[in-house]
């Protein structure tokens, strides 16, 4: 186990499987306390037991503000500190606006946007006082809208509003703001699509590139969080080689 983060205390939401499970492994073995959180808190025990460093799993469902409280509240008290706070937690629905089920939408706000200002706004104290670090998760479609990823992209570039807001009011008290743009990874993302034609679609996607592998993006993070403290690495792209927009 590298020792670059050495017993900093990380905080990583959606967690229980892709980018967030990577992620966590990623930063305890560089040496981080990693709290845990998703909504499927049986599949963190087994993250817990994979992780080289001490892990501590969380049940957390972001769109609850008691939820998102708690989950700062238990981290702090098991590790006495909050250094970096991953937002990872989202859901991709997507699917024409004509005649879409709009209980959807409210879902991907509430998880992609609110979710991740809920755990910001929980968090920051903590974070001011360590000058710490946010990593905010958010995508190519928080760059570029295509059709069919309305709300999905929306959500992402609400993301990119927030934490360049955040980053202006932060960044003179020491507190670095990262935004990391995965493009098509490899996780269980697409499977939340409900729509059949979507998931199809996706399925071609992946089948006609190399995708990302959740990995990658947790080297993304890595890279971001483990800079020396005068150094913001404030965005960061990722796309596989083969991945036109």
């Amino acid at each position: 186990m590298s020792n670059t983060l050495n017993g900093l205390v990380v905080l990583v939401t959606g967690a229980s499987s892709g980018i967030g499970e990577a992620t966590a492994l990623a930063l305890s073995a560089e040496g981080a306390r990693v709290a845990v959180g998703a909504r499927r808190a049986d599949r963190l025990e087994s993250l817990a037991r994979k992780a080289p460093g001490e892990v501590l799993a969380l049940e957390l469902d972001v769109t609850d503000q008691e939820s998102v409280r708690a989950a700062v509240a238990a981290t702090v008290e098991r590790f006495g500190a909050l250094d970096v706070l991953v937002n990872n937690a989202g859901v991709m629905l997507n699917g024409p606006i004509v005649g879409a089920d709009i209980t959807q939408w409210t879902r991907m706000v509430e998880t992609n946007l609110l979710g991740s200002m809920y755990m910001v706004h929980a968090g920051l104290p903590h974070l001011l006082e360590r000058r710490g670090t946010i990593v905010q998760v958010s995508s190519t479609s928080g760059r570029i809208a295509s059709a069919y990823a309305g709300v999905y992209a929306a959500t992402k570039f609400g993301i990119t509003a927030f934490s360049e807001s955040l980053r202006q009011e932060v960044t003179t008290r020491g507190v670095r703001v990262v935004v990391i743009e995965p493009g098509f990874v490899a996780t269980e993302l697409t499977d939340h699509n409900t729509d059949p034609t979507m998931r199809a679609a996706a399925q071609n996607m992946a089948a006609s590139m190399r995708t990302l592998q959740p990995e990658d993006i947790a080297n993304a993070v890595v890279y971001a969080v483990t800079q020396p403290e005068h150094v913001a690495v404030n965005e960061i792209l990722v796309r596989p080689t083969d991945q036109i927009q």
